[in-house]
């Protein structure tokens, strides 16, 4: 990535986020009428709201110009209301149809508004997977990025939103404990009426000392497989040729504090790489594969970054060409886009199906730095884009035990199938890393490089 700045992490949105916040609360007053709605709460802690113009009427002047962040802002990010339609339109959710989950649309359109019940409903929203066109507004360094309205690289991006796995004790999440850990009545502190994890503050269990969580390691990875294996497949219908992962489930919600972190990122990158070597050659679309994977850690091998290089170096045979890198996601999406491919990036949503969740309580998490950074709230939250989030016509269910069609039906550039030519305009962009992804895409052996890894 020779010609991309490194990620600046302890930078202006390496914590809270308080400028960031009043930032587009201010400009979605300005353009929206946004205004909170005193004492009314989406769900516990998240903030209700109105909107007085919604940006998807048919009334407001589709060549109207919008200007992020203000009207005054020199090199502001410019968008217009009939862009911000289109994005809205391309909204689609993909949900796993096993028969094992029960999930169906009548469960979908009550769980986008937020009314997901505790325990078995978050579980089924982790095998649910929301996607749509969502241009990135600033990179994690808060610099804006000015756009002219002729440039169309905002419209190859496409914003995924899963939840993860929650092993950091949460009442909304109970089912992940239940599943998942075989000891939970041992690591937890329990109720001594119901005999039941006991709640601290309304949602958070407290883990006994010196108790190590035992994992259930095979539903773990069957599971882990199927939620990658979905989120794949969404992207590949939608078109998708190169997708930006992230660590989803990783941080706070891996488990450290019940001693299972570890495992659980082994496993992690370990389903993925399962679901690219046994569907790879399937797609259609997805040509390239990168693990935005910023190190935080002063120890690199306690790093997701570092688990992930581990279990890819061990033999992987897929046919997609894999990129680990240690870099801001929005930097190296936006760098993918201007190039002219169709790219997708995650975003790790909270198992309540609300986008952007706790975005105005000033929080350090990513999904609301995403929706700080992004359109992501008025193309992907229910109260912004009522019309098709909440339209059960945008649900689609698919079977993770059918085989992949050959035809998605997307019209896809015949350059952009050249896996010769994606990987070359990679290369440009991208410097010498470029070369490796060729290298590896044509030979089947293993290379890396000390810095930035490809398998």
């Amino acid at each position: 990535m020779n010609d991309l700045a490194p990620m600046d992490k302890p930078g202006p949105m390496g914590g809270r986020c308080e400028l960031e916040t009043n930032q587009m609360e201010i400009f979605l007053k300005e353009n929206f009428d946004f205004e909170n709605i005193p004492s009314e709460y989406i769900v516990q802690g998240v903030r209700s709201f109105r909107v007085g113009r919604l940006p998807s009427l048919q009334s407001l002047d589709k060549d109207l110009v919008i200007n992020f962040p203000s009207e005054t802002y020199e090199n502001p990010f410019k968008m217009t209301i009939g862009e911000i339609q289109k994005w809205q339109q391309s909204y689609v959710v993909y949900a796993a149809q096993d028969n094992d989950l029960s999930i169906d649309k009548e469960f979908l359109k009550r769980a986008l508004q937020g009314q997901s019940k505790d325990g078995d409903e978050a579980f089924r929203m982790k095998f649910v997977t929301r996607i749509s066109t969502c241009p990135i507004l600033m990179e994690f360094d808060a610099q804006v990025i000015s756009r002219k309205l002729e440039e169309d690289w905002p419209n190859r991006i496409k914003l995924v939103s899963v939840t993860g796995i929650d092993f950091a004790g949460r009442k909304h999440d109970i089912q992940d404990i239940y599943t998942y850990l075989t000891n939970w009545s041992n690591v937890y502190a329990l109720d001594p009426h119901t005999n039941q994890p006991l709640v601290y503050g309304g949602r958070d269990f407290c883990p006994n000392r010196n108790v190590r969580g035992l994992l259930n390691t095979d539903r773990l990875s069957y599971d882990l497989i199927r939620m990658a294996r979905l989120r794949l497949r969404a992207c590949d219908y939608e078109g998708v040729q190169i997708v930006v992962e992230t660590g989803i489930g990783l941080g706070v919600f891996a488990g450290r504090q019940i001693g299972i972190d570890d495992q659980t990122r082994s496993f992690t990158a370990r389903a993925i790489k399962k679901v690219l070597e046994e569907d790879g050659s399937k797609y259609s679309n997805i040509r390239a594969v990168v693990f935005a994977l910023p190190i935080f850690e002063i120890d690199e091998s306690t790093s997701t970054y570092n688990y992930f290089i581990n279990i890819f170096e061990n033999e992987y045979s897929g046919s997609i060409p894999v990129l680990i890198v240690d870099q801001d996601m929005h930097r190296l999406t936006v760098a993918i886009a201007r190039q002219g491919f169709l790219v997708s990036e995650l975003n790790p949503a909270d198992s309540h199906g609300v986008f952007g969740e706790y975005w105005q309580n000033r929080g350090p998490a990513v999904e609301e730095k995403l929706a700080l950074t992004t359109v992501g709230l008025l193309v992907q939250h229910h109260i912004f884009n009522d019309k098709h989030v909440l339209n059960d016509n945008n649900y689609k269910f698919i079977s993770m035990g059918d085989n992949l069609p050959v035809h998605t039906g997307i019209s896809t550039p015949s350059s952009f199938l050249n896996a010769g030519y994606l990987l070359q305009a990679l290369q440009q962009r991208l410097g010498w890393i470029g070369t490796w992804i060729i290298w590896i895409f044509l030979c089947p052996f293993n290379r890396k490089r000390d810095d930035d890894h490809i398998v």
